[in-house]
């Protein structure tokens, strides 16, 4: 007197079964309270959970965890998204610090370069009007070929002497507390006076 067991709806049965062995195949997972079984006294095939011998049995298991799959075709983001971000904060950088680069690059006095270009004294005075800004106190003083000028009289003051002497080079000194706007005023006076070349003194 046998039994047979089969996955439901399956053609495929174990046959050649005891109860015991039936029991035991469900209690280890062998087989699911939705399989099938028919015994020997009976004619049709029944759920284990189903059948007066074996649903006390199959009602004690506890419900099995469905098994999980791997998806094959989940593809993981993170790692491309942390790529991305690093290279656009890397291009953002070397872009930011390109365009500063060329607003705030200088000429080099050392290095390989040949330096400052270097005038002679009769350079100065047969060539150039010698312009000089000091500090005196907390106010800077223009001087043009040692003369004070008032700033708001720089330019005809300049454009004077540009006619009576016909240079057109400057020779442009300025302490380094000169503050930068009234070295650009005197920069912006000269160029509209007919001086086409500033040469600034390096100390």
């Amino acid at each position: 007197m046998t039994w047979k067991v089969r996955h439901e709806g399956s053609p495929q049965a174990v046959d050649g079964l005891s109860l015991p062995q039936v029991l035991e195949g469900l209690q280890d997972g062998h087989w699911e309270p939705t399989d099938e079984v028919i015994g020997p006294q009976d004619r049709t095939w029944t759920a284990i959970e189903n059948h007066p011998q074996l649903a006390e049995v199959a009602a004690d298991l506890e419900p099995r965890q469905p098994k999980s799959y791997d998806d094959e075709t989940h593809l993981d983001m993170n790692a491309m998204i942390d790529v991305c971000l690093v290279l656009l904060i890397f291009f953002i950088l070397t872009t930011s610090y390109a365009a500063l680069q060329m607003r705030l690059e200088a000429p080099s006095v050392t290095g390989d370069r040949a330096g400052p270009a270097v005038v002679t004294k009769e350079q100065v005075e047969n060539q150039m009007i010698a312009v000089k800004i000091q500090m005196e106190g907390d106010q800077p003083v223009i001087l043009v070929e040692g003369k004070k000028v008032a700033p708001d009289k720089l330019a005809g003051e300049l454009k004077s002497f540009v006619n009576q002497t016909r240079h057109t080079r400057m020779l442009f000194e300025y302490d380094d507390k000169v503050p930068w706007e009234t070295v650009v005023k005197v920069q912006d006076d000269a160029k509209g006076t007919g001086i086409d070349k500033i040469s600034v003194v390096v100390r």
